[in-house]
């Protein structure tokens, strides 16, 4: 396997992107290896990478079904509903909580 091109940060060619850059295109990498890498240097640790794809052999971007749609509604539901008190919160639960903030701390509302 041959090594992938290295370029300093804010240096690499045109025809170059990352995921994220190909995504506000309307492209996705489509299925083709990573083409190059970025790399920023950092004083403690070893540099950030970021992986570019070429732009060229990028795909559009798949559009959305509605059973695409129905699933990511239904999981952004899932996300925002306590488990302890099984309400929608309106917000996506905390990790660190594992509930709503009324059921993970339910002293301070009682002092409200």
């Amino acid at each position: 396997m041959a090594a992938l091109p290295v370029f300093r940060w804010h240096l690499a060619p045109d025809g170059y992107a990352t995921r994220r850059q190909l995504r506000a295109c309307g492209l996705r990498p489509g299925g083709q290896p990573v083409a190059a890498q970025l790399e920023r240097p950092r004083r403690r640790r070893g540099p950030l990478v970021a992986y570019l794809y070429r732009i060229d052999r990028a795909k559009p971007v798949r559009p959305m079904t509605a059973g695409r749609r129905a699933a990511l509604a239904k999981a952004m539901l899932a996300r925002r509903t306590c488990p302890t008190c099984r309400r929608d919160a309106g917000y996506v639960i905390p990790a660190s909580l594992g509930a709503c903030v009324p059921c993970a701390y339910p002293e301070d509302q009682r002092a409200a």
